[in-house]
């Protein structure tokens, strides 16, 4: 008679997100969290969110075949991670010119759902949120803008943490269809890869573009360029379309 298949291991981590890295004023911003929740898994990895991460509460992550899954208080998932293959076309990385210039554009600037957001909102100082204000480039169906990191954000080589690549990798790729709606997108689903780290103190260009939509999800794909063009990162995200009243919005 075949032996029963042992159960796979399980094990329990915590981890909790401080206020500083929100979205809404209320809960994570979700590239943020996906970031934290991915890390261990082999790269590219996608990250589910199933609800709005909270702040300052360390909550489980349990680790089993393959998966982290975040979960609540009461036991439901509240985020899954999983490794999975990611195929995303590139579009060519605009010039850094020409990306400083597309910045000056952010619809953000005029009207804000979540002007507090640790990635993209311009209520937050330099040096406290990372100001992501992607832009459309003139005549490219793409937003886009500069980024220089803080050395708070990296480890003690100057390698960026890869949790802030994830956070970079989300905003942009909302902004790419927020300047023609009027209701806000939260993300759904993130999936990154990264090919090389980026190092604080320099420049690089990072850009958002659409890939279609499905009623009240739209899709988008995000990457980070170096200077002279190459890729060091990128993802594909599902927005979804909510209702303002549901997330602390300010629109």
């Amino acid at each position: 008679m075949p032996q029963a298949r042992p159960p796979s291991p399980e094990a329990t981590a915590t981890l909790a997100i401080a206020a500083r890295f929100c979205g809404p004023t209320d809960s994570g911003n979700g590239g943020y969290t996906c970031g934290r929740l991915a890390a261990g898994l082999p790269l590219p990895v996608e990250v589910t969110l199933r609800k709005p991460p909270p702040l300052d509460r360390a909550l489980p992550v349990q680790s089993r075949d393959g998966e982290h899954v975040l979960l609540d208080d009461d036991g439901t998932a509240i985020a899954q991670a999983r490794h999975v293959p990611l195929a995303l076309p590139l579009p060519p990385a605009p010039e850094p010119e020409t990306a400083a210039q597309a910045a000056a554009h952010y619809h953000g600037l005029q009207t804000h759902a979540f002007p507090h957001c640790f990635v993209c909102g311009p209520a937050r100082a330099p040096g406290d949120g990372l100001r992501l204000f992607a832009g459309r480039v003139a005549e490219k169906e793409l937003v886009a803008c500069l980024w220089t990191p803080h050395a708070d954000l990296a480890h003690d080589d100057g390698k960026v943490r890869s949790e802030f690549l994830w956070a970079a990798l989300d905003c942009p790729g909302a902004w790419a269809w927020l300047d023609e709606m009027e209701r806000p997108l939260v993300l759904g689903r993130l999936a990154v890869d990264i090919a090389q780290r980026v190092i604080a103190g320099k420049s690089y260009i990072v850009g958002g573009w659409r890939l279609g939509r499905e009623g009240r999800k739209h899709f988008s794909g995000t990457a980070i360029w170096r200077a002279d063009g190459t890729p060091c990162a990128w993802g594909r995200a599902t927005w979804i379309e909510v209702d303002p009243a549901r997330f602390g919005s300010s629109a």
